[in-house]
């Protein structure tokens, strides 16, 4: 029998002139993927899932697979406004299973679900808001991405110097048409740089929302004639783009992140838990060779280390508003499957509480400007992807916490990426033919 959910987008499909259905998963690198379907097929989609060629979707199975099949969860349905509103087209998030039902282990997506029931199970809930940096760069005559950016202005700059703002406020009015809800956007400080934070949401919503960032960046940018990359490091001497992850966690309904210096124990915990693990899980919160180049510049971290509010720590519990503590993770970037990230991050804080972890003391030190006297106490974050997969392959952790298959083909592909990069004579421009597209 249907939910109520599933018979309200029905309704909605047939009272709104909605003729395209796309189906949308992503595949264990975080790469959006989708089938279209059309209208009068969603009510089979919905009872039956729609069939998918898992051998054909890099690092899911191998050719001898059992089938899969896509069911859209109807609680993610949001029209696509840049796309012509009548004949007008929809989105679901689906669930991957196979014929029985049963969940298919490789579908991040049910990962983030499995550390949300965790959560849950311990009596938290989790809620998480991204802070996403971009590039918008210039296309040729014929609608190539060249590596021109679209302006030459700063930090926090105004129009005409900024050229981003218009597209920025397209962006925001399509994602709040979504029921994505933006909290400010602004321009950067590379040239070209712009960012989008959104306010908290559930940990499986977050994830949603940012793949759906995603999507409209691009979508919009190519209609105005320009490339949204997400690359971490497209330009060598600029600043590298980043993605800040806002964590709080609420106990009985209540944010258990203290304003100030006044920390709950539970909290601090946590936040010493992602500490704890972060090398282990590094290789997918930075996916790319590229991501390594950011660390260490332009305000991304480079050492293990948290503070209160300085912006050079890998943690920082930023100034808020009375209910809105949380803890910032700074070196992710948005090239990462955020299911996966998200889900690990949940994990490495629930270790921390069930560990009964201390929080170290905060490192209170400009570490750009420190000397090695200063920072000779602080570990490193993996300096490069091998490194960051060597940790997460010895990680029990990692393997803990992730499907043995999915991690398997995951480390084998990053590794082959690795290997490719190591061996290119110009390793930035080897990422950019291979990522700069896709990114």
């Amino acid at each position: 029998m249907l939910s109520q959910a599933a018979r309200d987008a029905l309704q909605y499909v047939r009272e709104n002139d909605v003729k395209f259905i796309r189906l949308t998963f992503c595949d264990i690198f975080g790469n959006v993927k989708n089938i279209s379907i059309q209208a009068d097929r969603l009510q089979h989609a919905l009872e039956y899932g729609i069939c998918l060629d898992a051998c054909s979707v890099q690092g899911f199975a191998g050719a001898d697979s059992e089938d899969l099949f896509l069911f859209p969860d109807p609680t993610t349905m949001a029209a696509l406004p840049w796309r012509p509103s009548r004949a007008g087209v929809i989105r679901f998030f689906c669930d991957i299973r196979y014929r029985d039902g049963r969940h298919f282990e490789r579908d991040s997506r049910y990962q983030l679900k499995k550390a949300v029931r965790r959560c849950k199970e311990m009596g938290y809930q989790c809620k998480i808001g991204s802070k996403c940096e971009f590039y918008l760069f210039l296309q040729d005559d014929k609608g190539n991405p060249t590596l021109e950016v679209q302006d030459r202005a700063g930090y926090l700059d105004v129009a005409p110097l900024d050229r981003g703002e218009n597209i920025r406020r397209e962006i925001c009015l399509n994602l709040e048409q979504m029921g994505i809800k933006p909290e400010c956007s602004y321009h950067e400080h590379g040239p070209g740089q712009n960012e989008v934070d959104f306010r908290d949401n559930n940990a499986l919503g977050a994830a949603d929302d940012l793949i759906s960032f995603k999507l409209a960046v691009r979508s919009i940018a190519n209609i105005n004639g320009l490339y949204g990359s997400f690359l971490p490091k497209p330009m060598e001497h600029l600043p590298g783009s980043g993605l800040h992850v806002n964590i709080n966690l609420l106990k009985d309904g209540e944010n258990i992140f203290l304003g100030g210096e006044q920390h709950n124990p539970v909290a601090e915990s946590f936040i010493a838990g992602i500490l704890k693990y972060i090398r282990d899980i590094t290789c997918f919160l930075n996916p790319l060779s590229n991501s390594y180049a950011r660390f260490g510049e332009f305000e991304a971290p480079k050492y293990i280390s948290w503070c209160h509010q300085n912006r050079f720590q890998l943690i920082r519990i930023p100034a808020a508003s009375p209910g809105h503590n949380r803890m910032e993770l700074r070196s992710p970037d948005s090239a990462c499957n955020p299911y996966l990230a998200f889900a690990l991050l949940i994990h490495a804080g629930l270790e921390g509480i069930e560990e009964n972890l201390a929080l170290p003391a905060p490192t209170n030190l400009d570490l750009f400007t420190a000397t090695p006297e200063e920072t000779a106490g602080l570990e490193l974050l993996p300096q490069n992807l091998g490194e960051a997969l060597d940790c997460a392959r010895n990680s029990a952790f990692v393997k803990k916490h992730l499907d043995a298959g999915l991690l398997e083909s995951y480390l084998a592909n990053k590794q082959k990426e690795w290997d490719n990069a190591v061996a290119s004579p110009n390793r930035h421009d080897y990422e950019l033919r291979n990522y700069f597209l896709y990114v």
